[in-house]
């Protein structure tokens, strides 16, 4: 198990308050990693900090929005200044987003492209350096399902997400040599507070489980156990890769 450990790590799980940064949180921390929380809301970061202390964890918390990079670097900056460095990047955070493409505006995509894709880029070129000092780094960057295929109605979250898979590749070839692992995941279907209104009508429920092999909704704890195995040694010979955790449905045709 000594592996998948990840005792004496600092992780920053951005998007961390709930859903599957929140599970990751969770499972990084029974895994030994000290988690650097994150999200827009104080109180409730807060409360989910307490919540892992209790449980004789150690965590901490730093809040900024995503949607604004220059936040992101300062606050992050400022939190690495007065704590120590982070070992580990979990770039969770980001909004879904379903508009059709003429209900899409440009501050629209602007800001769904710096939610997923330029908060990503900003906390790697941030934390990078120091990674590759200590010769050990983890980049970890939540990716889609529709990074790779789409629906109607998702150009700008699928464009987002399909610039993540290529930003990972390029950071894995960059970073690499300074021991630096750099991978997206991306989750097919995963049951969270977001997804709960397509879950709830029977239309799309029907046409997700039935669209995958394993007939159900993903966990968020699954998509938090791959970013587990990513994070730790066990993962520290991939890098640039995209791993799906679709529960088979893009291997269906």
């Amino acid at each position: 198990m000594e592996l998948f450990s990840l005792h004496g790590r600092r992780a920053l799980i951005t998007g961390s308050s709930r859903g599957i940064g929140w599970q990751t949180a969770q499972m990084f921390a029974a895994a030994g990693a000290k988690v650097v929380l994150n999200g827009r809301d104080d109180k409730t970061l807060a409360e989910r900090r307490d919540s892992l202390l209790a449980q004789g964890h150690d965590a901490d918390i730093v809040a900024f929005d995503v949607s604004d990079p220059d936040q992101v670097v300062a606050r992050c900056r400022e939190f690495i200044d007065r704590t120590g460095p982070i070992d580990i990047l979990v770039s969770n955070a980001g909004a879904p987003f379903r508009k059709s493409l003429a209900d899409t505006s440009l501050d629209d995509w602007r800001q769904v492209m710096d939610s997923h894709v330029a908060s990503a880029f900003a906390l790697a070129q941030l934390l990078a350096p120091t990674m590759a000092t200590n010769g050990h780094g983890r980049i970890i960057i939540m990716s889609s399902l529709m990074g790779s295929v789409s629906r109607p109605n998702n150009t700008a979250y699928s464009a987002a997400k399909a610039a993540i898979n290529g930003l990972v590749r390029a950071l894995a070839a960059e970073l690499g040599a300074d021991g630096i692992t750099c991978n997206a995941i991306a989750p097919g279907w995963i049951l969270t507070d977001a997804t709960q209104n397509l879950h709830e009508d029977p239309e799309w429920d029907n046409f997700i489980v039935g669209r995958n092999a394993l007939k159900r909704w993903g966990r968020p704890e699954e998509i938090a156990a791959a970013a587990l195995f990513l994070a730790a040694d066990s993962g520290a010979f991939v890098t640039g890769q995209v791993l799906t955790v679709d529960g088979g449905l893009s291997a269906i045709v």
